[in-house]
């Protein structure tokens, strides 16, 4: 029996010219990556500046996230869709990461896209996660005052491996996808740690989201190459 599955890939362009097509190709996703085989969600994603987290955008970096029937499915899209190969043969770099979802609660655009399949009762060693959220336009400075700090202490957190900070659209609709060693790091910081434990309260209190998700998933192989300290880090991966 196939296995749906979801996928997460980075792409990195070098150059005007490069990051110009990336940048017009953001603009057009919702248009193109409709015909794919074996795809059911598919979102492009742009990158905070910095580290990630920055309000500016790093108009050199996209995400793209997708969910699939089976493995099978994508490596066929990615290997003959024309839409993917334009990113491939635009991209500098490029890096994909296969997962399982352990678990999804919340929507994306009115509905969860992620199939929870993953192994029940695994945490560990390695668990990435997806946070989403729209920001109610009425609460954005306020928002914005409150997540950087929250955002850039997550660098520093015992057990983190990688993070990125994704978006649909700038300052409204916002995503961070990281890479942890296992399941009591993830929660330490989530409800623990200073800044991020207070950013999780005010979100309660201020009701920052019109819709938001969150997802924890199981990473089961890797393809491609984004940097060589992520490289060793996902080894066993390959």
């Amino acid at each position: 029996m196939q296995q749906r599955i979801v996928t997460l890939s980075l792409f990195g362009f070098s150059g005007s010219a490069d990051r110009w097509w990336a940048f017009g190709m953001m603009g057009k996703s919702t248009g193109l990556f409709r015909d794919v085989p074996g795809m059911s969600f598919f979102k492009m994603l742009g990158s905070g500046g910095g580290s990630g987290f920055a309000i500016y955008p790093n108009l050199g970096v996209y995400a793209c996230v997708a969910v699939w029937e089976s493995e099978a499915a994508a490596a066929k899209a990615m290997a003959q869709h024309p839409d993917w190969q334009d990113l491939y043969q635009h991209a500098s770099r490029q890096w994909t990461l296969f997962l399982h979802t352990l678990q999804a609660h919340g929507k994306w655009d009115g509905a969860n896209p992620f199939p929870v399949n993953g192994e029940s009762g695994y945490d560990g060693q390695l668990i990435g996660v997806l946070t989403r959220a729209t920001i109610r336009p009425s609460r954005l400075l306020r928002f914005w005052r409150s997540v950087p700090n929250s955002s850039q202490m997550i660098l520093s957190q015992p057990g983190h491996l990688f993070s990125i900070g994704v978006g649909e659209l700038p300052l409204i609709q916002q995503a961070t996808f990281s890479l942890w060693t296992d399941l009591a790091s993830i929660k330490r910081y989530a409800y623990q740690e200073g800044a991020h434990k207070k950013v999780v309260e005010q979100t309660r209190r201020y009701d920052w989201y019109s819709e938001e998700l969150f997802a924890r998933f199981m990473p089961y192989r890797v393809a491609g190459h984004w940097d060589d300290r992520l490289d060793d880090l996902l080894a066993g991966l390959r």
